[in-house]
């Protein structure tokens, strides 16, 4: 049953309030830290909201209703979103720890309602009517900025995109810094705030086609919406059903160690999804992706000098770096270049290499993938013979068209060499590196395995730790 709304006279159908409490000075530098169950559970709400969004969208250009449940839903979603903004860096209102819950909670400080609209616009001018909201959505870009992606103001903005602050966080950055300082949350920033969060409201509730009505371009700076606040009466239980609890007993009051339990359930959560997306990839990877020869091999990568070499960021064996990682790992490394002309790529040490090329014109890499215009120029002459004439390469392989190089990772300091094999300046290949990675299908089964067990853990921890107890 849902509760009864009150809509004060000329107000807009998306109504915002926040009552501040006064928080305390330093609580708000680890709420990043304390919201981080709620972002993760946001980051799917509100993929959830797009698509209902989207799926509203397309229902009321042939029946002009937006679906009932779709609404619930996505006023769920921003209800949630409001309360974590108005804990966090939306506001930093109040240190009150914001409920697991779409639903309404009448005696948190932060709440949001908005009607439902019984009938909208159907057809093609529905589609002229969401784009006159442009402009609308630039004014709220500017106020929420990428900082909003934080609170529940993400929901103008992309989960990865612009990392500008806005308005909005400039302001509460501001309060806070005052916070600090002086203990008091400046009222003045707050009421503005409030207003300017309210116009990012309306301009959502426009934009998810969750009103009709176009929003107006003001500010309604203060707690309260301009005609009142919200006002919501419990439904009247049957005569079979326990009347309900009083507003204040029905918040559940979180302490400190419930707050941790969360957070470190979340993180363990997150770090299984993590495991459980890389052990997939790692088991496509090595059913999918191997060639004949049953190596997996980098795309090839076009490289050009006008020196006489290029020659690779170093590598020491034996220890993790940008090329390699432990030899039991990789296996046996393959190499394959591909030019015009004959070409030679060898595997030497650091050491005969720098003697050999030390006043040789070479282009020399700081990391693996580099590009070529990544690559240093060191200035110098020719040398001073080709370099299959050397004999320190630990492998070197030759010739024109295609070439391949194999070797075994060994301890030391290593570096690759790609020339032409008549020792000519003007190097162009293309070239792609891969290794056999025997291990990677028991590894990533493993991880897995180990993954799905630290989900389930983490779940039920979070499980334990949000459910409300009688």
């Amino acid at each position: 049953m849902e509760a009864a709304l009150s809509k004060p006279l000329g107000s807009y159908p998306a109504r915002l309030e926040g009552h501040l409490e006064q928080p305390s000075r330093w609580l708000w530098l680890i709420k990043w830290l304390l919201v981080i169950p709620h972002y993760i559970v946001l980051a799917f709400l509100w993929l959830a909201f797009g698509l209902s969004a989207l799926a509203a969208f397309v229902a009321m250009l042939f029946t002009g209703r937006y679906p009932r449940p779709l609404f619930d839903l996505n006023v769920g979603v921003i209800r949630w979103s409001w309360r974590v903004g108005f804990y966090a860096f939306a506001v930093n209102g109040t240190d009150r720890y914001p409920p697991f819950t779409l639903d309404d909670v009448a005696d948190y400080p932060a709440r949001i309602e908005i009607d439902y609209p019984e009938r909208q616009r159907r057809g093609l001018p529905l589609i002229g009517w969401w784009l006159a909201g442009l402009p609308q959505y630039i004014v709220a870009g500017v106020f929420v900025g990428g900082g909003g992606a934080l609170g529940w103001t993400a929901s103008t903005q992309s989960w990865g995109g612009a990392t500008w602050f806005g308005l909005i966080d400039a302001l509460v950055f501001c309060a806070v810094l005052v916070l600090l300082v002086r203990g008091e949350y400046p009222r003045s920033i707050f009421d503005f705030v409030l207003g300017l969060n309210r116009w990012v409201l309306r301009v959502v509730a426009y934009a998810a086609v969750m009103t009709p009505e176009y929003p107006p371009f003001r500010v309604d700076a203060g707690e309260d919406e301009p005609g009142g606040t919200l006002t919501v009466s419990p439904p009247r239980p049957a005569a079979s059903e326990p009347s309900p609890a009083p507003a204040e007993q029905r918040f559940v009051s979180w302490g400190p160690r419930r707050v941790a339990a969360v957070v470190l359930a979340s993180l363990g959560g997150l770090i299984a999804l993590v495991a459980i997306t890389a052990a997939g990839t790692g088991i496509v990877l090595d059913q999918t992706q191997r060639d004949a020869s049953g190596y997996l091999m980098t795309p090839a990568r076009a490289y050009s000098t006008s020196t006489y070499a290029l020659v690779s960021a170093g590598y020491r064996g034996g220890t993790s770096n940008e090329w390699f990682v432990a030899r039991e790992l990789l296996g046996t490394v393959r190499i394959r270049v591909a030019a015009t002309r004959p070409v030679f790529v060898g595997i030497a040490p650091e050491s005969d290499v720098q003697r050999y090329l030390g006043s040789v014109a070479r282009a020399q890499g700081s990391q693996f993938d580099a590009r070529s215009s990544d690559f240093l120029v060191r200035p110098g002459g020719p040398p001073s013979s080709p370099p299959a004439a050397e004999r320190f390469w630990s492998a070197s392989a030759s010739g024109g068209g295609g070439t391949t190089l194999t070797w075994v990772p060994q301890a030391g300091n290593w570096r690759i060499v790609l020339m032409n094999a008549d020792g000519t300046r003007a190097v162009n290949a293309n070239v792609s590196v891969g290794a056999r990675l025997p291990h990677l299908l028991t590894i990533a089964i493993a991880v897995l395995g180990g993954g799905i067990l630290l989900l389930l853990l983490s779940g039920g921890g979070l499980y334990a730790a949000v459910r409300r107890h009688g």
